[in-house]
């Protein structure tokens, strides 16, 4: 079938279509889908019931948890949007039901549509997935050339990566929520280990999960890098004044006596399953490997490293 009418519930899925030059078919997004920049103004289908820019980490934990536990959603569907938008195409995923619209709001948009569109849930889990998921989508869009092109260049900036030898292994913790503590799991110990790293806790394709402070503290970790899910570099570095900086316990841990503690921006280079996860391993690049890779260009405030005050 023909694909002219397309509704994103995923951003990462929403950069890909733009990737592909293929903007002008998108017609619903979600309020995640920031970039680029023309995403902004696209109609939102999708929206969140919590409201995470006005809560700390704690406080988007506990609503998120109860939601879950109560049953109910955590987005919620403009039915108008879709309406309007009335696709051929949505495209969804079914990696995690707090990070994006899940299940439940591909079912509702179907119930609601009266022409039943086509269904694709892409859920990479690894980097070598994200990478198949531009094949995929190349094919259902007829767009394969140029899927080949853009899986052409992300492998080739890969291996540009691999080529850097670390004068050391280090081992490397990587949190994805600091209230409470969470692991970064999916394709994160993957590009931890492709910089050349030693990735400490979770292993590729794992779920996220919670941990406590001892499991950070048994692992000995060399560096810290903090990448909350959904948050650029400056958030993280507030939310981190206020939850960490000041705690004892944390302020043991060796990492942290040797201001080898990072802050970067998850929500664009980590946290989603999408073609800008390669910039993810160059900026993790720069952070472990910082005199051999000066000439690595990555984007404006991507990441920060937290001088212990």
């Amino acid at each position: 079938m023909r694909v002219n009418r397309i509704v994103s519930f995923l951003p990462s899925a929403t950069e890909l279509l733009f990737e592909f030059g293929i903007g002008e078919k998108l017609l619903g997004v979600t309020h995640e889908c920031k970039y680029p920049k023309e995403a902004i103004t696209k109609p939102q289908v999708i929206s969140s019931i919590v409201d995470s820019e006005n809560l700390s980490s704690k406080e988007i934990d506990k609503v998120t948890c109860t939601l879950l536990s109560e049953g109910k959603d955590i987005f919620q569907i403009n039915e108008e949007n879709l309406k309007k938008a009335n696709p051929d195409l949505i495209i969804s995923q079914e990696t995690c039901e707090v990070c994006a619209a899940y299940t439940n709001q591909v079912n509702k948009a179907v119930q609601i549509l009266e022409k039943k569109p086509e269904l694709h849930s892409m859920d990479p889990h690894n980097v070598q997935e994200i990478i198949e998921s531009v094949t995929k989508l190349g094919e259902i869009l007829e767009l394969e050339n140029k899927a080949k092109e853009i899986t052409k260049g992300l492998e080739n900036r890969i291996e540009e990566i691999k080529k850097i030898k670390s004068d050391s292994q280090l081992k490397v913790v990587v949190i994805e929520w600091m209230e409470p503590f969470f692991t970064a799991g999916h394709w994160v110990p993957e590009m931890i280990e492709i910089v050349g790293g030693k990735n400490m806790i979770s292993k590729t394709g794992e779920h996220s999960r919670r941990m406590d402070f001892e499991e950070i503290s048994k692992a000995m970790p060399d560096l810290i890098i903090l990448m909350p899910c959904g948050f650029d570099t400056k958030r993280t570095i507030s939310e981190y004044e206020k939850i960490l900086m000041n705690d004892e316990k944390w302020n043991s841990l060796e990492a942290v006596k040797k201001n080898q503690v990072y802050a970067v921006d998850a929500n664009s280079f980590f946290s989603k399953p999408s073609i800008r996860t390669i910039e993810g391993i160059e900026i993790l690049a720069k952070i472990m490997n910082p005199s051999k890779t000066e000439n690595l260009k990555v984007s404006e405030e991507s990441f920060s490293r937290i001088i212990k005050k």
